[in-house]
């Protein structure tokens, strides 16, 4: 799986020359229309740009931007717990809830937030520097899934039960640093970081179900909400932190609101919102199975000095 949510962990990684350069390459294959909504509004790709006329936001509408097939995050039916947070943060602002929906992929900001189409996003790193973040609400990490019928006893790195099947990984995610270290990349099977948008976001976990593989290594929030839906019963385990090993390798992250740069008050009325509502904003994260803790502040990955004010 892959998204804006973990566009920050690679892009990291690169040399600031490098980034750019993958950067402006990838952003040139971006198809020119897409269909951006639910009602099939066509987006003229050209709206928005410098020189352009570009759409000013209005103070009674909070305009989301989100993925239209990207559960448990969001759909256009409004189905995902992103949505759902969503409508609880427009409720309490008294705003008019709309979407401006993208492909969550390389092209994802410029398509829609900083194209102005629209004016905030729910989730994203906190440490994201290509966003204005709120203060942290949550932390998400990585879990091992795996069938309950194998009966695996797995707790960490070490639990030999890892060598016994094939492990379903995103190729070159953080995870895969303490996959390698621990000698069990020989039963690693690869699967894109970069979702295949002709497979569904459920991909990973259904291959675990389906017994194809033994045990998926999946981003929290993608192996809670699956396995919850699964038919067949499976297990969920909270990988351990690994950063105090490898910083490379870092596992949980914590996860903010965002809106454009330079726009504090946009972004001070949102963290208001998501700090009066932040019980029923975890409430609905159980209710999809998406496994959560507080947020803590480890290292500069973890949040800016206001962040933990």
């Amino acid at each position: 799986m892959y998204n804006h949510k973990s566009l920050f962990i690679k892009v990291k990684e690169c040399s600031t020359m490098l980034r750019k350069l993958l950067i402006s390459v990838l952003l040139g294959a971006v198809t020119t229309v897409v269909l951006a909504d639910d009602a099939n509004i066509a987006v003229n790709p050209d709206e928005g740009k410098m020189g352009e006329v570009k759409r000013v936001p209005k103070d009674n509408e909070f305009k989301v931007c989100a993925d239209q097939n990207n559960l448990p995050y969001s759909n256009s039916a409004g189905e995902g717990f992103e949505n759902k947070i969503a409508e609880l943060l427009a409720k309490d602002l008294g705003k008019e809830l709309s979407y401006q929906y993208w492909p969550d992929r390389f092209g994802f900001l410029r398509n829609t937030l900083n194209a102005y189409r629209c004016d905030y996003l729910i989730g994203t790193n906190t440490t994201y520097d290509a966003l204005n973040t709120t203060k942290p609400y949550y932390r998400a990490g990585h879990v091992w899934v795996y069938r309950k019928d194998k009966g695996y006893d797995i707790k960490d790195w070490t639990s030999p039960d890892l060598r016994k099947g094939i492990i379903g990984v995103n190729d070159k995610s953080p995870v895969a640093v303490a996959l390698n270290d621990n000698d069990l990349m020989a039963n690693a099977r690869p699967y894109r970081i970069q979702r295949d948008l002709n497979q569904k976001p459920s991909e990973l976990i259904d291959d675990v179900a389906d017994g194809k593989i033994d045990i998926a290594i999946a981003w929290g929030p993608i192996g809670g909400y699956y396995a919850k839906k699964s038919d067949v019963e499976l297990v969920v385990v909270p990988i351990p932190e690994y950063e105090n090993t490898k910083i490379t390798g870092k596992t949980y992250w914590n996860i903010s609101g965002g809106v454009r740069k330079k726009e504090d008050e946009r972004r001070d009325e949102l963290e208001k919102a998501i700090f009066k509502n932040k019980d029923k904003i975890l409430k609905i994260l159980d209710d999809y199975g998406i496994p959560h803790s507080d947020p803590t502040f480890n290292n500069t990955l973890d949040g800016y000095k206001r962040h933990k004010q």
